[in-house]
């Protein structure tokens, strides 16, 4: 299906990115797939650190290298590459400020402040700028200058410790949610402040962090100290309010059932060959499920160890119980029902390598997120100036 660009949910809204690594490019990828023009301001010289990060992909007709990671969430975009510390190179920035809807940066707290660029020298020239600061620990506090990656977010947020095995190590988690999480979030919010600036002709100063956004996913956990008193703990696949509800391990590999309510756990038992525990006094609330779920993990193991996943797994979902596989990133891709969601499209890179990506996951009647080649660094500097500036 062929939408018409003008029709696209952002189409018209100017973002001017100043991204680094994840969370900041994410926020404009995701703008960027809903028809906004962002406009990534780069370093001039190296550009985003992103650029050298593996997959580098070798151009067919010689070693003109382009990074995979960079091209998932930099695609849609055009890039322009300035000296910020160059006064002439500040001045085109600020006039392109000006004609600007949104900017999104995801420097250290007071970066752009320092460097004439902040919000309230933006916002003086352009009241219904929106202007999203993504950093570590937020703008304000004792940790806000403080530097921060995911996995240092990870950990400080409380994460970590309800990751991994009840036995072993924290775990970070192996995609970086610190990064995406606020990138999700800063994009939710700026969407609602354009909106408001739209009604109002009042823009506004968003203040999205790491940690707070990583506390926000953590609800149910938060919500178990605030009701306990009791830190939650790490317990590997299972659930602390569910069970059976985790991984198994059958005679081949392992996977996962969640029978979340009674009516599933009849049937999980069913399924088993173990009618009995239906009545177990052990196990017979969810609540006391959950309480003796080691104790019941312990009665399963044995008799999932006589059939291989796939046996399991195809009674499970006969018998209605939800259950997946624990599936490789190549085994997902290759899905074909992820195949008849449409997620994996091509994407040529602009050195002439096509690649594979996920689109926008999200689909919406009448638009269709169209790919375009992720952009050389500096490749737009005279076009954007030219369009943006035209009087």
């Amino acid at each position: 299906m062929q939408t018409n660009p003008a029709e696209a949910p952002l189409a018209g809204l100017r973002v001017l990115e100043f991204g680094q690594i994840a969370a900041g490019p994410f926020t404009g990828s995701l703008l960027a797939d809903l028809g906004a023009d962002v406009v990534k301001i780069e370093r001039a010289g190296d550009g985003d650190g992103m650029r050298q990060w593996p997959p580098l992909m070798d151009a067919p007709d010689g070693p003109s290298r382009y990074s995979g990671n960079f091209a998932s969430i930099n695609r849609n975009k055009r890039s322009v590459a300035f000296d910020l510390k160059s006064p002439d190179d500040k001045a085109s920035v600020l006039e392109l400020a000006r004609t600007a809807d949104v900017v999104v940066e995801n420097f250290r707290a007071g970066t752009l402040d320092r460097l004439g660029l902040g919000y309230d020298v933006l916002a003086d020239t352009n009241p219904k700028i929106v202007y999203c600061s993504i950093s570590g620990y937020g703008q304000i506090g004792p940790y806000s200058r403080r530097g921060a990656f995911d996995v240092t977010v990870q950990a400080i947020s409380g994460l970590m410790s309800v990751t991994g095995d009840e036995h072993g190590e924290p775990a970070k988690c192996g995609v970086p949610v610190g990064d995406f999480v606020a990138g999700l979030y800063a994009a939710y919010t700026i969407a609602a402040t354009v909106h408001r600036a739209t009604r109002t002709g009042k823009g506004g100063r968003i203040d999205c962090s790491m940690l707070g956004t990583l506390l926000g996913i953590s609800a149910l956990q938060t919500s178990e100290y605030f009701g306990t008193g009791n830190d939650p703990r790490r317990l590997g696949s299972a659930h602390p309010r569910n069970a059976p509800y985790r991984a198994f391990q059958a005679s081949d590999k392992s996977f996962v059932v969640a029978a979340g309510t009674h009516d599933l756990w009849k049937r999980f038992c069913d399924v088993v060959g173990l009618p009995e525990l239906v009545n177990d006094e052990r196990f017979q609330t969810q609540e006391l499920r959950a309480r003796h779920q080691d104790t019941l993990a312990q009665v399963l193991s044995n008799r999932f160890l006589e059939k291989d996943a796939t046996v399991w797994l195809a009674a499970f979902e006969e018998a209605g119980v939800p259950c997946a596989p624990i599936n490789t990133f190549s085994e997902i891709l290759a899905d074909p029902h992820v195949a008849a969601m449409g997620l994996v499209k091509p994407l040529s890179l602009p050195n002439g390598v096509m690649t594979d990506t996920i689109t926008f996951p999200v689909p919406i009647t009448g638009h269709e997120t169209e790919l375009r080649t992720p952009p050389m660094l500096g490749e737009h500097n005279d076009e954007v100036m030219k369009e943006w500036l035209a009087r």
